[in-house]
């Protein structure tokens, strides 16, 4: 799971001993580098015994596959990156993000499908390449499928012993974006819950070449679609981003959507769909817009953007051990903070890929990203360009909520009305701070935050 910088930016290198493979009723799915509870492995051993409902986890497997090499906006040929594969004990998780960083999907095993031995806690990848595709497509019945996540002991027919190394591309967007879902979704609640039979005929029923955003609104058992919002409406941005559910939908006991509160006059925003399978669950995070990836939405910004949060997060990552479900008030204890703190921490710990967020259970789950957790703020040009706004002096206070930030296009104005900020700029004009705070807004708060310590360490003196 190690990465090296190119000159063209990020790429990831996998290096596995062998192809990923199904064949006899066995499925061996070969790990690269991980992270585990007991330090780095080169080739992670997580789980060996059976999957108790063989068709519709291949089915899933192989839709997650899917998301990984597609590209929703202006399709094209492109590069595939293998899944990421964390073990929390209780159930495997295995997440992918589509090549064009609007689409974000994972599969969870739930303990109910699975039957046999965790060996290790933690994170990798795993291999996926064209035989296996093919062999998952051929999955069906109920038989029960024999399951190895990095076993070595294993060896079905399509595993020759062949070392398998992969390089390919992973644009900043594509890293960004993995990091930002996880803090969009962490303040979405349930809207709506169809049963298998109505999930199936709504979801059949969606316009197939809709590229605007639609809503839809609870109606009876089912989802009545609106070209505009309304009070406790879902965004469904570019319905034929669902498509990968289709091939799942003879296995679908349930279909729930997550999503923000929506005021009437609202503009397009995330959305959560979650089938729950047969002791699983298949889950699809939309961006806002079809041709609108998760990198731009700033949601990591005021995160990344605290000191403190930096430092606790620090304190709190270092507890996590791979836990299916973060509990923020025994953190709290065993860290010594505040509830608050735990949660601010938690929160930046999701800008770096360290914790995912699962809105089925409303919880934070330990992963590890294959990635450089340094680079995230790096990757985020207003928060470069906010600091060195602050480092040059350019930030002035005329009053307690108000800010003057001189810039290469002149002075901006920012006003601060309790937790929320405006500005002047041309940015806050055109998106209204629906895609996080510019980077003028984002300097005052440094200043004026840092202003406020300053004031405390004084009355303490």
């Amino acid at each position: 799971m190690a990465s090296s910088t190119v000159a063209a930016g990020a790429a990831q290198a996998y290096t596995y001993t062998r192809p990923s493979g199904l064949g006899g009723g066995l499925l061996g799915l070969s790990t690269s580098g991980g992270t585990t509870s007991g330090g780095p492995r080169p080739h992670p051993h997580f789980f060996s015994g059976v999957l108790t409902q063989a068709a519709p986890a291949a089915a899933a497997l192989l839709a997650l596959a899917d998301v990984a090499q597609t590209r929703y906006f202006q399709p094209r040929p492109t590069s595939f990156r293998d899944p990421v594969v964390t073990c929390n004990g209780d159930r495997l998780r295995m997440e992918s993000f589509s090549v064009c960083g609007g689409v974000y999907a994972r599969l969870d095993v739930l303990e109910p499908a699975m039957d046999g031995d965790v060996h290790e806690r933690g994170t990798t990848n795993v291999d996926v390449n064209g035989p296996l595709r093919e062999a998952l497509a051929r999955v069906g019945g109920s038989d029960p499928l024999h399951l190895a996540v990095g076993a070595e002991e294993l060896a079905v027919t399509t595993m020759d012993g062949a070392v398998v190394e992969k390089k390919v591309p992973l644009p900043d967007r594509w890293l960004r974006g993995f990091a930002e879902v996880q803090v969009i979704t962490a303040g979405f609640d349930p809207r709506a819950e169809l049963a298998g039979p109505d999930a199936v005929r709504f979801l059949r029923s969606l316009p197939k070449r809709a590229r605007e955003a639609l809503w839809v609104v609870p109606a009876g058992r089912t989802l009545r679609v609106s070209s505009r919002p309304v009070s406790g409406a879902v965004c469904l941005a570019g319905p034929d981003r669902l498509r990968t559910l289709l091939p799942l939908l003879r296995f679908t006991r349930a279909l729930r959507v997550y999503g923000p509160s929506v005021a009437n006059s609202g503009g397009p925003v995330s959305s959560v769909w979650e089938l729950e399978l047969p002791g699983m669950r298949y889950v699809l995070t939309l961006s806002p817009q079809h041709s609108r990836g998760f990198s731009g939405e700033g949601a990591v910004l005021e995160a990344l953007a605290t000191d403190e949060a930096a430092g606790d997060a620090d304190l709190v990552g270092a507890l996590l051990s791979f836990e299916p479900r973060v509990d923020p008030d025994l953190l709290s204890e065993r860290s010594g903070l505040t509830l608050e703190r735990t949660k601010a921490a938690l929160t930046q710990l999701g800008t770096s890929g360290r914790v995912g967020f699962d809105t089925a259970e409303a919880a934070f789950f330990h992963r590890e990203l294959p990635y450089d957790p340094a680079r995230v703020a790096a990757l985020n040009p207003r928060l470069r360009s906010a600091h060195t706004l602050v480092e040059e002096g350019a930030v002035r206070f005329t009053g307690d909520d108000t800010a003057i930030v001189r810039t290469d296009g002149g002075e901006r104005q920012v006003r601060f009305d309790g937790d929320r900020a405006t500005c002047t700029c041309p940015w806050w004009f055109d998106h209204r701070g629906e895609r996080g705070p510019c980077k003028h807004v984002l300097a005052a708060r440094m200043v004026r935050r840092d202003a406020g310590a300053d004031a405390s360490v004084e009355a303490v003196r």
